[in-house]
């Protein structure tokens, strides 16, 4: 199948953003920013539930309960991730690279079953983890099935207001392209938070 013009730059932003943040998790090698490989081992579960701050939000046992200034931890199963009704608390929690994957993992589960699945999905069934290789599989797993349901698009569809149903954002009016646009901001964004959480952690901050 032929894709879209227009989502062929988008796609290879995409595939880079991701393969960038996979290596940044996994190691032993990832890019420093300036074309140097440099050497990392895979992250550990201190790393990902590492607060670096005061009163972070992060993902933690339900039993625990939630943390400082949330009011939930949502989710289903043993793990729960910090969250609050809006409005939000201000200055908005500083968030630990568990917090970050969850979610990323949630919103990439969620909207592709919004676009190509049961369109049944919400914030209640999704399973937050409380160790890192089960937190990177299901980001690799999530985000390969994104790919999957991309590639299948026509340019009709990239115009398709609604055609996301996702119940957590504003999809239901926006034109798919932009949806699509806006999941790649997403992973950048936090692919950059969560590499620079790592670099912080390894430079001597877990000593905290």
């Amino acid at each position: 199948m032929t894709l879209p013009p227009r989502l062929v730059p988008l796609l290879e932003q995409f595939d880079f953003a991701r393969e960038r943040l996979v290596n940044r998790l996994n190691g032993p090698l990832m890019d420093s920013g300036n074309g140097t490989d440099v050497r990392v081992g895979p992250i550990t579960d201190a790393e990902y539930l590492w607060e670096p701050v005061p009163h972070c939000w992060s993902v933690r046992r339900r039993e625990s309960g939630p943390g400082a200034r949330a009011t939930v931890l949502t989710g289903t199963g043993e793990w729960g991730r910090d969250a609050a009704p809006h409005p939000h608390p201000e200055p908005a929690p500083f968030t630990t690279i568990a917090w970050r994957l969850s979610h990323l993992v949630e919103m990439f589960v969620l909207r592709t079953d919004h676009t190509v699945g049961s369109h049944r999905l919400t914030r209640d069934d999704f399973q937050s983890r409380g160790d890192a290789a089960s937190a990177v599989a299901d980001f690799e797993r999530s985000t390969a099935d994104w790919r999957t349901a991309l590639v299948g698009l026509t340019d009709a569809d990239l115009d398709t207001v609604g055609l996301s149903t996702y119940p957590h954002g504003g999809d239901a009016e926006e034109a798919f392209v932009d949806v699509v646009w806006w999941m790649n901001q997403e992973l950048l964004h936090h692919g950059a938070e969560i590499a620079l959480l790592r670099d912080l952690h390894r430079g001597g901050g877990g000593g905290r």
